[in-house]
């Protein structure tokens, strides 16, 4: 019998690049000889690069001296059972290369284009967690043009809120460009800096000594909940170095809650996940303080790195990183 042909698209124009770079080398190396993987890198550039280039990027952990010749994406060949768009951030994760595979018609690990795109941007991903009474911190968005052409009329709407603050462009991950405000210069500071990532931003409420918990989920139309994990560490909040700086973060897994709590947090997970109709793989983000919890985020395709949390919370639920990539391929073509 024939193996499966995997497309591996990977890298991609947004600032998580590189963290899509070394989840693809792992994947390629758990896949073995179970399938026939073919690791194809888009540049930040938006160029699709060779297989052997691709391989050279993957090796190296960056696209940036290999690009060839110019222009942006071209066409995919079709010869393919599934594809895995391991590419995290925008014009990657958030519904647009999701809705070319589905024209394309090629199954894909992953959620679908809705999913993806509410996932992506978290304004949008609030506004539907809210809808089904997930609780959430409380947050207002804020619009680049309103911040650059009035900045004292968005700083009066933010005074229902109490410092600290959370920054967060509405459409990154990997914590890229966040900032966190304990007064009115710094809230300042990081809306500039949340400005220069997003033409949308979002303002949250911070919570003292809140624990920080993930739940990863598996599975389409009935999904499973990982163990609950939790992430301790040195500094204002979880940022881009803490999350990819080796021994940085300490990760406790499963993590040490009342059993009460634990199945709380993994069922609002679940309810997350077809809140935005996730589909194949999400990782879901809590905040407990105070004996509250409340659901910070969902992310449609997380870190993949042998290290990464995602796998890491399936390794503490039984499943190896290997029988993972599989399982993934499998929900992908059983959606097609």
């Amino acid at each position: 019998m024939a193996k499966p042909k995997v497309l591996l698209l990977c890298g991609g124009q947004s600032e998580e690049h590189e963290v899509s770079l070394a989840s693809a080398k792992s994947v390629v190396a758990a896949a073995g000889d179970s399938y026939e993987v073919t690791p194809l890198v888009i540049s930040r550039s938006g160029q699709l690069l060779p297989r052997e280039t691709s391989l050279k990027a993957l090796e190296s952990g960056s696209s940036a001296s290999l690009e060839v010749g110019s222009g942006g994406l071209q066409t995919l060949d079709v010869n393919f059972d599934v594809v895995f768009p391991l590419l995290h951030g925008p014009l990657g994760e958030d519904g647009a290369l999701q809705g070319m595979l589905k024209l394309m018609g090629l199954p894909f690990v992953g959620s679908d284009v809705l999913a993806s795109a509410v996932g992506m941007d978290k304004l949008m991903m609030k506004a539907v967690l809210s809808a089904h009474d997930l609780p959430q911190v409380v947050y207002q968005g804020v619009s680049r043009s309103d911040w650059q052409r009035d900045p004292e009329w968005v700083l009066s709407g933010l005074q229902a809120l109490s410092y600290p603050l959370f920054v967060k462009p509405a459409n990154l991950g990997s914590s890229v460009g966040i900032g966190k405000a304990k007064n009115e210069a710094e809230l300042r500071h990081a809306l500039a800096e949340a400005a220069r990532f997003d033409r949308r931003i979002i303002v949250e409420q911070g919570l003292e000594n809140a624990r920080e918990l993930e739940v990863a989920v598996l599975g389409n139309d009935t999904p499973k909940a990982s163990p609950v994990g939790e992430i301790s560490f040195e500094g204002e909040f979880y940022d881009y170095d803490l999350k990819y700086t080796e021994g940085a973060a300490q990760l406790s897994i499963p993590a040490d809650l009342p059993e009460t709590v634990n199945a709380d947090v993994q069922s609002l997970a679940l309810k997350a996940f077809k809140a935005v109709d996730a589909a194949g793989l999400a990782r879901v983000d809590f905040l407990l303080a105070d004996d509250k919890i409340y659901l910070n985020e969902i992310n449609t395709m997380p870190g993949f790195t042998t290290t990464s949390m995602y796998p890491k919370l399936w390794e503490a639920g039984g499943v190896s990183y290997s029988a993972l990539v599989e399982r993934l391929v499998e929900l992908a073509l059983e959606r097609r």
